[in-house]
C-alpha cells in the first residue's frame, strides 16, 4: 500500500490524501500541517489548496506515493425543457409560493426539479413509480458522482412536486436516502475567535462579527437585524422570522451593547441595524469576505467560514455550563438532539476533565 495525492481541481479549496492505516509516520506527519481535516465518510486527508501544501505533500509521502486526478462531481446534462414540463415546473412554484417558502428555497427546488424533468419530461409524471426514480438517483450517483447533498436536495424536489403540487399521499415518497453523516461541526477555540474578532481594524467589520459570535447567529439573521430588534434594557436580541419561519430571542452580551453603542454613534443606521455603504442591508458576501480576511491575517483554521462562529458560540456556552434547553432556544432549533451534537465538540483534555485514574491516584502512589 502507498499514500495517494489527489490532484486538485483549479477552483478546489482542499487537496485530499490517502494514507494507508499501516503508514503512521507520515500520517503523524500529515496532522502537524495548518488546516489538515480527516474525512471519515471518503477516508481521506486534506489540506488547504495551495501550491506549497501539494509540494510539502509530496515530500512528506516520499518517493513511493502516487498522484491521481481528482474524481470530481460530473455536471449533469441539461436539456431544453417541453410546454408540458415547463407547466410542470410552475406548478411547483406556485406550490411553494402557496406554503410561504423562501426565494432561495424556490430557486433550489425549481432546480433541481428540473433536472428531473430533464429525465421524465417524455413520460406521464404520475405513472412515474418510486422504483424509476430510485434509479434514476442511483444513475446520477454512479455516473456523475453527485454529493449527499445533491441527492438529498434532489429527492426533496421531487417530493415536493409530488407531495404538494399533485397533492399525491406522502408514503408515495419513501425514497431511498444517502446514510446520514455524523461528522460534528467545525469549532474554534476561544482564543482563535477572540483574534478574528478583535482583527478587523473597522468598527462596523468588528461589531458584526462579534454579533455573530456573542448570540449565536446565523449569516442571515445577522442581515436582518433591526436596530429596534436590540433590547439592552432586557438584555436580549429579537430574531424575527429566523430559519423555518421562526421568532425566537437569545442573548444580547453586556460588552456587545458597549461595542454596539460605540458602532451606532459612528454610524447612525437608519433601520437595519447593520446598513451598506448606500443604506439598506448588508451583503452576505461582503460579511464572508471581513471574516476570511480576519481567519488569513491571524493564521486561524482555513476550515472556519462565518457559520463556524455560530458553532463555536454553542460548543463554548456548554463549556460554561448553559442549560441546554436555553441553549436550544437561543439557537433556535426545534429538537433538542440538534442541540446535544455540541456536546460532541466541547474540548477533552486533561486540562478540562480529570480523570477518575486521577482521582484515585490523588492521595496514593501507583506502584511500578
Amino acid at each position: 500500500m502507498q499514500p495517494i495525492i489527489y490532484r486538485p481541481l483549479k477552483q478546489a479549496k482542499r487537496i485530499k490524501v490517502f494514507i494507508p492505516y499501516e503508514l503512521i509516520e507520515i500520517r503523524n506527519a500529515l496532522k502537524k500541517m495548518d488546516g489538515s481535516f480527516w474525512h471519515p465518510n471518503q477516508k481521506l486527508w486534506s489540506v488547504v489548496n495551495t501550491d506549497e501544501n501539494f509540494k510539502a505533500l509530496k515530500t512528506i509521502c516520499g518517493d513511493n506515493h502516487k498522484i491521481k486526478e481528482s474524481i470530481d462531481f460530473t455536471p449533469v446534462r441539461t436539456v431544453s425543457l417541453t410546454q408540458d414540463a415547463i407547466g410542470a415546473l410552475y406548478e411547483l412554484e406556485k406550490a411553494l409560493v402557496l406554503k410561504q417558502y423562501s426565494e432561495s428555497s424556490i430557486k433550489v427546488y425549481k432546480k433541481m426539479f428540473s433536472v428531473f424533468l430533464g429525465k421524465f419530461m417524455h413520460r406521464d409524471l404520475k405513472q412515474v413509480s418510486k422504483e424509476d426514480i430510485e434509479g434514476f438517483v442511483y444513475e446520477l450517483i454512479k455516473k456523475n458522482h453527485i454529493s449527499e447533498s445533491y441527492q438529498n436536495q434532489l429527492i426533496n424536489a421531487i417530493k415536493a412536486y409530488y407531495e404538494h403540487a399533485l397533492k399525491m399521499p406522502r408514503e408515495y415518497y419513501d425514497i431511498q436516502r444517502p446514510k446520514k453523516n455524523t461528522s460534528i461541526p467545525n469549532v474554534l477555540s476561544k482564543s482563535e475567535v477572540l483574534k478574528i474578532i478583535q482583527s478587523p481594524k473597522n468598527l462596523k467589520h468588528r461589531a458584526i462579527l462579534c454579533t455573530i459570535y456573542s448570540s449565536g447567529l446565523r449569516i442571515s439573521e445577522l442581515i436582518n437585524l433591526r436596530i429596534a430588534d436590540v433590547h439592552s434594557k432586557d438584555g436580549y436580541l429579537f430574531i424575527k422570522d429566523s430559519k423555518g419561519k421562526k421568532d425566537r430571542k437569545t442573548i444580547l452580551s453586556e460588552q456587545l451593547v458597549l461595542l454596539l453603542r460605540a458602532y451606532y454613534k459612528k454610524y447612525k443606521p437608519s433601520y437595519w441595524l447593520f446598513e451598506g455603504q448606500t443604506g439598506g442591508q448588508y451583503s452576505t458576501s461582503s460579511i464572508r469576505s471581513i471574516f476570511r480576511k480576519s481567519v488569513a491575517q491571524t493564521s486561524s483554521n482555513p476550515w472556519a467560514t462565518v457559520h463556524t462562529l455560530r458553532h463555536s458560540f454553542a460548543t463554548h456556552c456548554i463549556e460554561n455550563n448553559v442549560n441546554m434547553r436555553h441553549l436550544q432556544n437561543m439557537l433556535g432549533h426545534n429538537s433538542p438532539k440538534t442541540t446535544e451534537i455540541y456536546t460532541r465538540t466541547i474540548e477533552i483534555n486533561n486540562k478540562t476533565i480529570t480523570s477518575p485514574f486521577d482521582s484515585l491516584l490523588k492521595n496514593n502512589n501507583l506502584q511500578t
